[in-house]
C-alpha cells in the first residue's frame, strides 16, 4: 500500500516553517502536527523532574511515558524550553522512542509534519520534503519580535546567541542532524512575507498531488 500524501517541513528554528505548515495542513485538509513540541514537551518532562535534558537516562525516561496533555502545556516555548528540546533531540534514545509516534500520525490519513528530520529520518519516503530556512540575522529577528509580543523577550543579541547555539547544536548531533533532504524543495523566507512562501509552497504542494 502506498503511503497517503504526506509533506514533510524541515528546517531551522524561526524560518516560518510552522506557520507555512500549519497553513498548508488547514488549505489541504490534512491532520498537522508540530513535531518539534514532541521534543519540548519531553525537555520540560526532563526538567520537572529535576533532570539534566542531556541525560539520556533521564531524557529517554521522559520521551517513554510522554502524554498528549504535555503537548497542551503553556510553556513549550521560550529559549527554556528551546534549549531543552534542542539537548533531548540528539539522544538516539528519545528520537526513537517518538519516531513510532510520528509515522503512525503521517501513515493513517496523510498529514503535514514540521520539524528537523521529517524528510530525512520519518518519512523519507515523502511526496513533497520543503526545507525552510533564513538567514540567521532574520530569522533572529524574528524569534525577537515574537517574544517580545509575549512580553518575556530578552535581547536581540541572546536570542541570536541562543539561537546559533541551537543551530550548531542540531546540525552537528550524531543523531539525525538538520539538513535538507537530497529531493527536498529549499525555500528562503528571508525576503518573503508569510502569503508569498505558502503560495510558493502551495504551488508544489498541489503539483506533488497531481503527479501521484
Amino acid at each position: 500500500m502506498s503511503l497517503p500524501f504526506v509533506i514533510a517541513v524541515d528546517g531551522p528554528a524561526a524560518a516560518g516553517k510552522g506557520t507555512l505548515a500549519r497553513r498548508l495542513a488547514q488549505h489541504l485538509g490534512l491532520p498537522y502536527l508540530d513535531t518539534g513540541l514532541l521534543y519540548r514537551a519531553v525537555g520540560r518532562r526532563a526538567l520537572d523532574a529535576g533532570a539534566d535534558p542531556a541525560d539520556p537516562v533521564a531524557a529517554e525516561a521522559a520521551a517513554r511515558t510522554l502524554a498528549p496533555a504535555d503537548l497542551e502545556r503553556g510553556d513549550l516555548r521560550g529559549p527554556v524550553a528551546d534549549a531543552a528540546a534542542s539537548k533531548v533531540a540528539a539522544i538516539g534514545g528519545v528520537r526513537a522512542a517518538l519516531l513510532d509516534f510520528q509515522r503512525r500520525f503521517g501513515a493513517e490519513h496523510g498529514a503535514v509534519l514540521d520539524g528537523r528530520d521529517i524528510g530525512t529520518v520519518v518519512f523519507p519516503e515523502a511526496r513533497l520534503k520543503l526545507f525552510v530556512t533564513a538567514s540567521p540575522e532574520v530569522r533572529a529577528l524574528r524569534r525577537h519580535a515574537e517574544l517580545a509580543a509575549r512580553g518575556a523577550a530578552p535581547s536581540l543579541d541572546e536570542v541570536a546567541r541562543d539561537m546559533a547555539d541551537r543551530d550548531a547544536r542540531d546540525a552537528n548531533r550524531g543523531v539525525a542532524p538538520l539538513r535538507p533532504a537530497e529531493d527536498a524543495k529549499v525555500l528562503d523566507t528571508s525576503g518573503l512575507d508569510a502569503d508569498a512562501v505558502f503560495e510558493i509552497a502551495l504551488s508544489w504542494a498541489v503539483a506533488a498531488q497531481k503527479a501521484t
